[in-house]
């Protein structure tokens, strides 16, 4: 090719690159096009992929076939030496972690929407029509409680009571000896948001939950009141698709400080004391993150993934083959 004509090429590339927006999927792009053209590296990159040769073959102790398992998503539940999983047709079953045998099998009646919950000597599990159903170890039904929408997560049991998030963005605090409620939270929503399965995270004493529009409250979990809220992301864009900021995944708590991300928006680092954000930036994952040794690893919309320093949010290195 012609310098001349290469070098225009190029130039034209950056042109369009300046010109695109800051939301963080074209912000990704522009990184992916700017390192192959212009041979640029983001800071401290991995190290290049390569051909993994396994050193040993994993073996299957064991699998189980728990039945149809379509449409939702039936995250399972590991207690001490047991697993608990379920179905959409409406069984929970006990599994000997072990060895893969099945203990029990309870049906409920109704098609399960959810993962599964346990704690407090309880299992427990949400349905499409909006019940929230908990069994004892053994498998023996003791109560059902009917809330507001179905449930899509995983219910959390903290301190006597059971944490439950339903599908139109009210929490319930529900009481663990006989599904009497205690306390709900509510807010508005937009009128566009993606349908997800994210449920609340229990730590310390307070419920922590990411809504749509980017907004992530923290509530008390004995009476539902809420502690503080703050801004992970903001809405950008005219129209309702391209104003979608929504949190769909869980928060990562790791002592003072909680991990947020907003898909189309930005990840942030909070203070959990008063819910101020000690830094942000934009990332966009629908799929959540998690930490390590003081080191972020989120999984961007359009598969990159990033390794953040825990204090400031810088990048550590960003691999972007795996997308």
């Amino acid at each position: 090719m012609h310098p001349l004509f290469n070098s225009l090429i190029k130039t034209c590339v950056a042109l369009f690159l300046v010109s695109l927006t800051a939301c963080s999927a074209i912000t990704e792009l522009r990184y992916d096009v700017a390192d192959k053209l212009f041979g640029a590296e983001p800071p401290n990159p991995p190290a290049e992929l390569e051909e993994i040769k396994a050193s040993y073959t994993a073996k299957v102790d064991w699998s189980l076939e728990l039945g149809e398992t379509t449409r939702y998503d039936y995250t399972p539940a590991l207690e001490t030496s047991f697993v608990y999983g379920t179905n959409s047709e409406g069984d929970i079953i006990k599994i000997d972690a072990l060895n893969g045998k099945q203990l029990w099998k309870t049906n409920i009646g109704e098609t399960i929407s959810g993962g599964v919950g346990t704690g407090g000597g309880l299992v427990m599990v949400g349905t499409n029509k909006g019940h929230v159903f908990a069994l004892d170890v053994s498998g023996k039904p003791l109560w059902s409680s009917k809330l507001s929408s179905e449930i899509l997560s995983v219910p959390r049991y903290f301190d006597g009571k059971v944490i439950v998030r339903t599908g139109d963005n009210r929490i319930y605090g529900i009481d663990a000896a006989d599904g009497s409620r205690k306390w709900v939270y509510e807010r508005t929503a937009p009128a566009l948001t993606l349908r997800s399965s994210v449920g609340v995270i229990v730590d310390g004493g307070a419920v922590y939950a990411g809504y749509a529009g980017g907004k992530l409250a923290a509530i008390r979990a004995d009476n539902g009141k809420l502690i503080w809220e703050a801004t992970v992301a903001q809405p950008k864009g005219v129209t309702e698709i391209e104003r979608i900021a929504d949190i769909t995944s869980l928060p990562f708590v790791d002592g003072p400080l909680l991990f947020s991300v907003a898909y189309q928006g930005r990840i942030a680092a909070i203070d959990r004391k008063n819910g101020q954000v000690l830094w942000n930036r934009d990332i966009s994952s629908y799929n959540g993150l998690t930490a390590e040794d003081g080191k972020l690893f989120v999984s961007h919309t359009l598969g990159s993934v990033y390794s953040l320093d825990y204090e400031n949010g810088r990048t550590f290195w960003r691999q972007g083959d795996l997308s």
